[in-house]
């Protein structure tokens, strides 16, 4: 409760960013609605299309830099927001080829079917390993690779990049990687933020046209804050594991071993007593 509590607390010290992932995000989304509507009819139209874009994807980053930033709120070893934003960019470069290659599967997991459905026997293609369930099973997997692993994977870097730049500590970073915590709460906000709402449009549409107008626009809305309250939590969460620190000697449970001053325990049965510097004499022991 304690780690929940302080991911709670990052957010209200962030709320003004926080509050520009709601607004600030639903502008750009709309903005790139209307990019798509422009004419290409004259030359200052096609480079007004080429620029849109690119601003877009900048203020996104943006905004993703100074939010992250902002919810991990350390000065030690803190670069500019530019220079966060730039090593920001390119994981989401890295998302981008991830995403390209999990869609080069998605088109391929019919042919992968096929083929492994041709590995089994005759009994085992009929009952188990019929080729729907090897689609479907595969196509999970990517899903579990498009919407967790990849996340989960790269958030921690980018959260750590934004703030510290090209000289991230890779050592928390790594010990976040293998914090439980972490991955269920990646597992936790693809269900609620994407597994959810896609089940919004599922329904057969039905009633009349302005009923059903209105029940996309509640199903979009629905869909969007889920989206972004989700993003929002994983991001602080993120940014709580990423500051724990490790056990130092000095907390509680350490085992390792501190120096101590000489004479600083009482005597006992295993203690050497040494002589004063006034006797001079050898010095004896207590067995």
């Amino acid at each position: 409760m304690n780690y929940f509590n302080e991911a709670l607390r990052r957010i209200g010290h962030a709320r003004g960013w926080v509050a520009a992932q709601f607004w600030a995000t639903l502008l750009i989304v709309l903005a790139g609605v209307g990019w798509t509507r422009l004419p290409d009819r004259y030359a200052w139209q096609v480079g007004l299309s080429l620029l849109i874009p690119v601003f877009l994807l900048a203020l996104a980053i943006v905004l993703e830099a100074g939010t992250m930033r902002k919810l991990l709120n350390q000065e030690e070893g803190r670069v500019s927001l530019p220079m966060g934003a730039v090593t920001l960019a390119v994981w989401a470069v890295v998302v981008w080829l991830a995403w390209w290659f999990l869609n080069w599967c998605d088109d391929q997991t019919g042919l992968w079917a096929g083929y492994l459905n041709s590995r089994f026997g005759a009994s085992e293609r009929a009952t188990v390993f019929t080729y729907q369930h090897l689609q479907s099973w595969l196509t999970l997997l990517i899903w579990v690779f498009r919407w967790i692993a990849v996340p989960a994977k790269v958030i921690p870097h980018a959260v750590a990049s934004a703030q510290w730049g090209w000289r991230p500590p890779w050592r928390r970073v790594f010990r976040l990687l293998l914090n439980w915590r972490w991955w269920i709460a990646a597992v936790i906000a693809a269900q609620a933020g994407v597994a959810l709402p896609s089940h919004f449009f599922s329904a057969v549409p039905h009633g009349a046209v302005t009923h059903q107008v209105w029940a996309v626009i509640f199903k979009l809305a629905g869909a969007y804050l889920l989206g972004v309250v989700c993003w929002v939590l994983l991001l602080a969460w993120a940014a709580v594991l990423l500051e724990r620190r490790a056990p130092t000697a000095n907390q509680p449970g350490d085992d390792s071993l501190v120096p101590v001053p000489v004479h600083s325990g009482p005597l006992g049965e295993d203690s050497v007593r040494l002589p004063s510097p006034e006797s001079g004499g050898d010095a004896g022991g207590n067995a």
